[in-house]
Protein backbone atom coordinates (compact mmCIF):
# COMPACT_ATOMS: atom_id res chain seq x y z
CA UNK A 1 0.00 0.00 0.00
CA UNK A 2 1.25 3.55 -0.93
CA UNK A 3 1.32 7.25 0.71
CA UNK A 4 -0.52 9.59 -0.11
CA UNK A 5 1.66 12.26 -1.50
CA UNK A 6 0.38 14.51 0.99
CA UNK A 7 1.90 12.67 4.18
CA UNK A 8 4.75 14.39 4.00
CA UNK A 9 3.17 18.29 3.33
CA UNK A 10 0.78 17.52 6.35
CA UNK A 11 4.14 15.74 8.60
CA UNK A 12 6.62 18.47 8.03
CA UNK A 13 3.35 21.27 9.12
CA UNK A 14 3.01 18.74 12.26
CA UNK A 15 6.57 19.11 13.20
CA UNK A 16 6.48 22.53 12.73
CA UNK A 17 9.73 23.87 15.06
CA UNK A 18 11.82 20.67 13.53
CA UNK A 19 11.12 21.81 10.43
CA UNK A 20 12.06 25.54 10.63
CA UNK A 21 15.70 24.70 11.89
CA UNK A 22 15.90 21.97 9.25
CA UNK A 23 15.17 24.85 6.24
CA UNK A 24 17.31 27.30 8.35
CA UNK A 25 20.38 25.26 8.60
CA UNK A 26 20.21 24.54 5.10
CA UNK A 27 19.65 27.70 4.51
CA UNK A 28 22.72 28.56 5.98
CA UNK A 29 24.64 25.84 4.28
CA UNK A 30 23.98 27.08 0.84
CA UNK A 31 24.02 30.47 1.68
CA UNK A 32 27.93 29.90 2.29
CA UNK A 33 27.78 27.42 -0.13
CA UNK A 34 26.68 29.76 -2.78
CA UNK A 35 28.73 32.65 -1.24
CA UNK A 36 31.90 30.93 -1.60
CA UNK A 37 31.37 30.00 -5.04
CA UNK A 38 30.56 33.56 -6.09
CA UNK A 39 34.13 34.60 -4.52
CA UNK A 40 35.31 32.25 -6.69
CA UNK A 41 33.23 33.71 -9.88
CA UNK A 42 34.86 37.33 -9.02
CA UNK A 43 38.50 36.57 -8.51
CA UNK A 44 37.99 34.33 -11.84
CA UNK A 45 36.31 37.38 -13.71
CA UNK A 46 39.11 40.02 -12.32
CA UNK A 47 41.86 37.91 -13.50
CA UNK A 48 39.77 36.88 -16.87
CA UNK A 49 38.76 41.03 -17.21
CA UNK A 50 42.94 41.78 -17.13
CA UNK A 51 43.34 39.87 -20.83
CA UNK A 52 42.61 40.48 -24.51
CA UNK A 53 41.49 37.89 -26.48
CA UNK A 54 43.53 39.57 -29.09
CA UNK A 55 46.77 40.11 -27.00
CA UNK A 56 49.35 37.83 -26.34
CA UNK A 57 52.30 37.96 -23.10
CA UNK A 58 55.68 37.24 -23.85
CA UNK A 59 57.85 35.46 -21.01
CA UNK A 60 61.25 33.74 -20.38
CA UNK A 61 60.77 30.06 -21.43
CA UNK A 62 60.29 28.35 -18.42
CA UNK A 63 58.56 30.81 -16.71
CA UNK A 64 55.12 30.73 -15.00
CA UNK A 65 54.16 34.30 -14.45
CA UNK A 66 55.59 37.36 -14.84
CA UNK A 67 57.55 37.38 -11.50
CA UNK A 68 59.53 34.58 -12.44
CA UNK A 69 60.33 35.85 -15.83
CA UNK A 70 63.00 38.24 -16.87
CA UNK A 71 65.20 38.58 -20.37
CA UNK A 72 66.56 41.36 -22.58
CA UNK A 73 64.98 44.43 -23.87
CA UNK A 74 66.53 43.10 -27.51
CA UNK A 75 65.08 39.94 -27.33
CA UNK A 76 61.89 42.03 -26.51
CA UNK A 77 62.49 44.39 -29.50
CA UNK A 78 62.84 41.52 -31.68
CA UNK A 79 59.58 39.90 -31.01
CA UNK A 80 58.22 43.51 -31.53
CA UNK A 81 59.61 43.91 -35.11
CA UNK A 82 58.45 40.13 -36.19
CA UNK A 83 55.63 40.54 -38.58
CA UNK A 84 52.85 38.53 -36.78
CA UNK A 85 52.50 41.52 -34.41
CA UNK A 86 50.07 44.09 -35.27
CA UNK A 87 50.75 48.12 -36.35
CA UNK A 88 49.50 50.79 -35.61
CA UNK A 89 48.41 53.08 -38.27
CA UNK A 90 51.96 55.00 -37.80
CA UNK A 91 53.59 51.92 -38.36
CA UNK A 92 54.33 51.57 -34.82
CA UNK A 93 54.54 48.17 -33.24
CA UNK A 94 51.43 47.33 -30.95
CA UNK A 95 53.88 45.78 -28.33
CA UNK A 96 54.26 47.13 -24.64
CA UNK A 97 57.56 46.18 -22.85
CA UNK A 98 56.35 45.64 -19.24
CA UNK A 99 58.99 45.14 -15.57
CA UNK A 100 56.44 43.43 -12.76
CA UNK A 101 57.60 43.34 -8.94
CA UNK A 102 56.51 43.17 -5.91
CA UNK A 103 56.60 45.43 -3.16
CA UNK A 104 55.36 45.72 0.43
CA UNK A 105 53.12 48.33 1.89
CA UNK A 106 50.76 49.01 4.98
CA UNK A 107 47.30 48.32 4.83
CA UNK A 108 44.59 50.69 5.93
CA UNK A 109 42.89 48.30 7.89
CA UNK A 110 45.39 47.03 10.34
CA UNK A 111 48.33 48.76 9.38
CA UNK A 112 50.09 45.34 8.13
CA UNK A 113 52.48 45.01 5.39
CA UNK A 114 50.68 43.05 1.99
CA UNK A 115 52.12 42.33 -1.18
CA UNK A 116 51.27 44.70 -4.01
CA UNK A 117 52.70 44.33 -7.25
CA UNK A 118 54.12 47.15 -9.89
CA UNK A 119 54.14 47.44 -12.92
CA UNK A 120 56.47 49.45 -15.05
CA UNK A 121 54.53 50.15 -18.16
CA UNK A 122 55.29 52.56 -21.53
CA UNK A 123 52.47 54.47 -23.52
CA UNK A 124 51.88 51.62 -25.61
CA UNK A 125 50.34 49.24 -22.92
CA UNK A 126 47.45 52.26 -23.10
CA UNK A 127 47.01 50.77 -26.75
CA UNK A 128 46.62 47.49 -25.70
CA UNK A 129 44.58 47.73 -22.36
CA UNK A 130 41.64 50.26 -23.78
CA UNK A 131 40.02 49.74 -20.40
CA UNK A 132 42.48 51.20 -18.19
CA UNK A 133 40.96 54.92 -17.14
CA UNK A 134 42.28 57.27 -15.00
CA UNK A 135 39.37 58.47 -12.46
CA UNK A 136 41.66 61.08 -10.59
CA UNK A 137 44.49 63.17 -11.37
CA UNK A 138 46.79 62.20 -14.88
CA UNK A 139 49.07 59.23 -15.90
CA UNK A 140 52.51 59.20 -14.83
CA UNK A 141 54.85 61.00 -17.20
CA UNK A 142 57.88 59.08 -19.25
CA UNK A 143 61.51 59.10 -17.22
CA UNK A 144 59.88 60.56 -14.02
CA UNK A 145 59.38 59.24 -10.59
CA UNK A 146 56.12 58.92 -10.47
CA UNK A 147 52.48 56.68 -9.92
CA UNK A 148 48.95 55.86 -10.63
CA UNK A 149 47.77 53.46 -8.67
CA UNK A 150 44.53 51.16 -9.14
CA UNK A 151 40.72 51.91 -6.96
CA UNK A 152 40.98 49.15 -5.66
CA UNK A 153 44.84 49.49 -4.47
CA UNK A 154 43.83 52.92 -3.25
CA UNK A 155 40.98 51.54 -1.28
CA UNK A 156 42.97 48.94 0.25
CA UNK A 157 46.66 50.43 0.70
CA UNK A 158 47.44 53.30 3.58
CA UNK A 159 48.60 56.31 2.48
CA UNK A 160 47.47 56.40 -1.04
CA UNK A 161 46.21 59.98 -2.28
CA UNK A 162 46.73 62.32 -5.28
CA UNK A 163 50.10 64.66 -4.21
CA UNK A 164 50.88 62.36 -1.79
CA UNK A 165 54.50 60.38 -2.06
CA UNK A 166 55.19 56.73 -1.50
CA UNK A 167 57.90 54.17 -1.20
CA UNK A 168 58.52 51.50 -3.49
CA UNK A 169 61.30 49.21 -2.40
CA UNK A 170 62.99 52.60 -0.51
CA UNK A 171 62.83 54.90 -3.44
CA UNK A 172 60.38 57.50 -3.48
CA UNK A 173 57.58 58.10 -5.71
CA UNK A 174 54.78 60.47 -6.59
CA UNK A 175 51.05 59.68 -6.81
CA UNK A 176 49.92 61.33 -9.69
CA UNK A 177 46.94 59.13 -10.87
CA UNK A 178 43.86 56.82 -9.47
CA UNK A 179 42.99 54.44 -12.45
CA UNK A 180 40.15 51.75 -13.01
CA UNK A 181 40.11 49.02 -15.58
CA UNK A 182 36.18 47.19 -15.41
CA UNK A 183 36.97 45.54 -12.29
CA UNK A 184 40.46 43.71 -13.17
CA UNK A 185 43.74 42.20 -11.39
CA UNK A 186 45.33 45.71 -12.65
CA UNK A 187 43.06 47.74 -10.35
CA UNK A 188 45.18 46.44 -7.38
CA UNK A 189 48.40 47.25 -8.93
CA UNK A 190 50.47 50.41 -9.08
CA UNK A 191 51.61 50.93 -12.11
CA UNK A 192 54.90 53.86 -13.63
CA UNK A 193 57.19 54.66 -15.92
CA UNK A 194 59.30 51.22 -17.61
CA UNK A 195 62.16 53.09 -17.88
CA UNK A 196 62.19 55.15 -14.63
CA UNK A 197 60.84 51.81 -12.84
CA UNK A 198 64.29 49.96 -14.70
CA UNK A 199 66.27 53.03 -13.41
CA UNK A 200 65.35 52.59 -9.74
CA UNK A 201 64.89 48.99 -9.35
CA UNK A 202 68.70 47.82 -11.05
CA UNK A 203 66.56 46.65 -13.53
CA UNK A 204 67.03 48.69 -16.77
CA UNK A 205 67.92 46.86 -19.73
CA UNK A 206 65.64 43.95 -18.65
CA UNK A 207 61.33 42.97 -18.94
CA UNK A 208 59.43 40.69 -17.25
CA UNK A 209 56.89 40.57 -19.89
CA UNK A 210 55.73 42.37 -23.53
CA UNK A 211 52.35 41.96 -24.36
CA UNK A 212 51.60 42.29 -27.93
CA UNK A 213 48.91 42.61 -30.51
CA UNK A 214 48.94 39.67 -32.90
CA UNK A 215 47.93 40.82 -36.48
CA UNK A 216 46.60 37.13 -37.05
CA UNK A 217 45.42 35.44 -33.48
CA UNK A 218 45.46 32.07 -35.33
CA UNK A 219 49.27 32.62 -35.93
CA UNK A 220 49.58 32.40 -32.01
CA UNK A 221 50.98 28.99 -31.83
CA UNK A 222 53.08 28.72 -34.70
CA UNK A 223 54.69 32.55 -33.30
CA UNK A 224 55.16 30.44 -29.90
CA UNK A 225 56.71 27.68 -31.28
CA UNK A 226 59.45 30.01 -33.50
CA UNK A 227 59.79 32.29 -30.12
CA UNK A 228 60.47 28.70 -27.78
CA UNK A 229 63.09 26.96 -30.64
CA UNK A 230 64.92 30.43 -30.63
CA UNK A 231 68.48 29.26 -29.55
CA UNK A 232 69.39 33.12 -28.87
CA UNK A 233 65.99 34.25 -26.63
CA UNK A 234 64.34 31.14 -25.86
CA UNK A 235 61.06 32.62 -25.20
CA UNK A 236 56.90 31.74 -24.60
CA UNK A 237 53.99 33.35 -25.93
CA UNK A 238 50.76 32.84 -24.61
CA UNK A 239 47.30 34.16 -25.30
CA UNK A 240 46.86 37.19 -22.43
CA UNK A 241 43.60 35.80 -21.11
CA UNK A 242 44.31 32.74 -20.64
CA UNK A 243 47.77 33.52 -18.81
CA UNK A 244 45.41 35.74 -16.33
CA UNK A 245 42.95 32.71 -15.90
CA UNK A 246 46.16 30.42 -15.18
CA UNK A 247 47.79 32.94 -12.48
CA UNK A 248 44.49 32.03 -9.99
CA UNK A 249 46.64 28.86 -8.95
CA UNK A 250 43.94 26.42 -10.26
CA UNK A 251 45.23 23.43 -7.93
CA UNK A 252 44.88 25.42 -4.88
CA UNK A 253 41.74 26.64 -5.88
CA UNK A 254 40.57 23.12 -6.80
CA UNK A 255 41.51 21.40 -3.32
CA UNK A 256 40.10 24.26 -1.41
CA UNK A 257 36.98 23.89 -2.95
CA UNK A 258 36.80 20.49 -2.70
CA UNK A 259 37.73 20.53 0.90
CA UNK A 260 34.60 23.56 1.65
CA UNK A 261 32.06 21.06 -0.73
CA UNK A 262 32.76 17.97 1.56
CA UNK A 263 32.26 20.15 4.77
CA UNK A 264 28.76 21.28 3.52
CA UNK A 265 27.87 18.21 2.47
CA UNK A 266 28.57 16.53 5.62
CA UNK A 267 26.78 20.03 7.28
CA UNK A 268 23.40 19.67 5.03
CA UNK A 269 23.67 15.63 5.51
CA UNK A 270 23.60 15.99 9.20
CA UNK A 271 20.85 18.16 9.59
CA UNK A 272 18.73 16.07 7.06
CA UNK A 273 20.29 13.02 9.36
CA UNK A 274 18.79 14.49 12.74
CA UNK A 275 15.10 15.11 11.00
CA UNK A 276 14.44 11.67 10.17
CA UNK A 277 16.88 10.07 12.32
CA UNK A 278 14.82 9.72 15.59
CA UNK A 279 11.40 8.95 13.76
CA UNK A 280 12.33 5.28 13.37
CA UNK A 281 9.30 4.75 15.24
CA UNK A 282 7.20 6.20 12.60
CA UNK A 283 8.53 4.39 10.32
CA UNK A 284 7.85 1.24 12.40
CA UNK A 285 4.44 2.25 12.62
CA UNK A 286 3.80 3.15 8.44
CA UNK A 287 5.18 -0.59 8.00
CA UNK A 288 2.90 -2.53 10.73
CA UNK A 289 -0.57 -0.81 9.31
CA UNK A 290 0.68 -2.12 5.92
CA UNK A 291 2.56 0.51 3.92
CA UNK A 292 5.18 -0.72 2.18
CA UNK A 293 8.97 0.12 2.37
CA UNK A 294 9.13 1.87 -1.05
CA UNK A 295 6.23 4.07 -0.42
CA UNK A 296 7.60 5.11 3.32
CA UNK A 297 11.06 5.67 1.70
CA UNK A 298 9.39 7.89 -0.71
CA UNK A 299 7.64 10.02 1.61
CA UNK A 300 10.63 10.55 3.63
CA UNK A 301 12.73 11.63 0.76
CA UNK A 302 10.07 13.81 -0.47
CA UNK A 303 10.16 15.38 2.78
CA UNK A 304 13.85 15.93 2.60
CA UNK A 305 13.58 17.46 -0.96
CA UNK A 306 10.88 19.90 -0.05
CA UNK A 307 12.83 21.05 3.20
CA UNK A 308 15.98 21.23 1.35
CA UNK A 309 14.66 22.55 -1.46
CA UNK A 310 12.83 25.67 0.91
CA UNK A 311 15.94 26.36 2.71
CA UNK A 312 17.90 26.25 -0.86
CA UNK A 313 15.97 28.90 -1.61
CA UNK A 314 16.09 30.92 1.36
CA UNK A 315 19.83 30.61 1.49
CA UNK A 316 20.47 31.86 -2.65
CA UNK A 317 18.33 34.77 -1.63
CA UNK A 318 20.57 35.47 1.54
CA UNK A 319 23.83 34.73 -0.34
CA UNK A 320 22.46 37.82 -2.82
CA UNK A 321 23.66 39.92 -0.07
CA UNK A 322 27.44 38.67 -0.79
CA UNK A 323 26.96 39.81 -4.22
CA UNK A 324 29.91 42.90 -4.92
CA UNK A 325 31.50 42.42 -1.52
CA UNK A 326 34.82 43.07 -1.80
CA UNK A 327 37.63 40.69 -0.79
CA UNK A 328 41.04 40.17 -1.38
CA UNK A 329 43.64 37.20 -2.08
CA UNK A 330 47.01 36.39 -3.01
CA UNK A 331 48.23 35.25 -6.48
CA UNK A 332 51.16 35.46 -8.50
CA UNK A 333 50.24 39.13 -9.29
CA UNK A 334 50.75 39.85 -5.48
CA UNK A 335 47.35 40.65 -3.46
CA UNK A 336 44.41 40.98 -5.85
CA UNK A 337 40.94 42.86 -4.80
CA UNK A 338 37.63 41.44 -6.30
CA UNK A 339 34.43 41.87 -5.98
CA UNK A 340 32.41 38.36 -4.90
CA UNK A 341 29.52 37.79 -7.97
CA UNK A 342 26.36 36.34 -7.40
CA UNK A 343 25.32 34.60 -10.66
CA UNK A 344 22.83 32.84 -11.91
CA UNK A 345 24.50 29.17 -12.34
CA UNK A 346 26.15 29.53 -8.88
CA UNK A 347 22.47 29.93 -7.34
CA UNK A 348 21.80 26.61 -9.66
CA UNK A 349 23.91 25.17 -8.62
CA UNK A 350 22.90 26.05 -4.71
CA UNK A 351 19.50 24.34 -5.71
CA UNK A 352 21.19 21.29 -6.98
CA UNK A 353 23.39 21.57 -4.19
CA UNK A 354 20.44 21.90 -1.34
CA UNK A 355 17.93 19.13 -3.22
CA UNK A 356 20.93 16.83 -3.74
CA UNK A 357 21.51 16.78 -0.06
CA UNK A 358 17.51 16.61 1.15
CA UNK A 359 16.97 13.65 -0.98
CA UNK A 360 20.49 11.76 -0.14
CA UNK A 361 20.84 12.84 3.45
CA UNK A 362 17.00 11.80 3.96
CA UNK A 363 17.17 8.04 2.70
CA UNK A 364 19.85 7.09 4.37
CA UNK A 365 18.34 7.10 7.96
CA UNK A 366 14.97 6.05 6.59
CA UNK A 367 16.71 2.78 4.37
CA UNK A 368 18.11 2.26 7.72
CA UNK A 369 14.97 2.28 9.64
CA UNK A 370 12.45 0.76 7.22
CA UNK A 371 15.53 -2.39 7.20
CA UNK A 372 14.87 -2.64 10.83
CA UNK A 373 11.88 -5.64 11.42
CA UNK A 374 8.67 -3.99 12.87
CA UNK A 375 8.88 -4.88 16.07
CA UNK A 376 12.66 -3.45 16.57
CA UNK A 377 11.60 -0.05 14.61
CA UNK A 378 8.30 -0.19 17.16
CA UNK A 379 10.55 -0.25 20.14
CA UNK A 380 12.74 2.78 19.19
CA UNK A 381 12.69 5.65 21.66
CA UNK A 382 11.16 8.96 19.98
Amino acid sequence: MGLPINYSVISLAIRWKSTALAVLGIGLVVTVFVGLLSMASGFRFALRASGSAGNAVVLEKGALSELGSSFSTTAGDSVADDPRVARRPDGVALASPELVLVVALPRKSDGQLTNVGVRGVTPAAFFLRSGVTVIEGRRPRPGLHEIMVGRQAARRIQGIKVGSTASLLRHPFEIVGVFSDEGSAFESEVWGDFAAMGSAFNRSGTESSLTVRLSEPRALAAFDEALRANVQYPLTLTNEREYYERQAGPLMGFLRGLAVFVGAVFAAMNTMYAVVAHRTREVGTLLAIGFSRGSVLTAFMLEGLLLALTGGVLGCLASLLVNGLTASTSANLGEVSFAARVTPTNLAYGLVFAAAMGIIGSFLPAARAARLPITSALGQQV
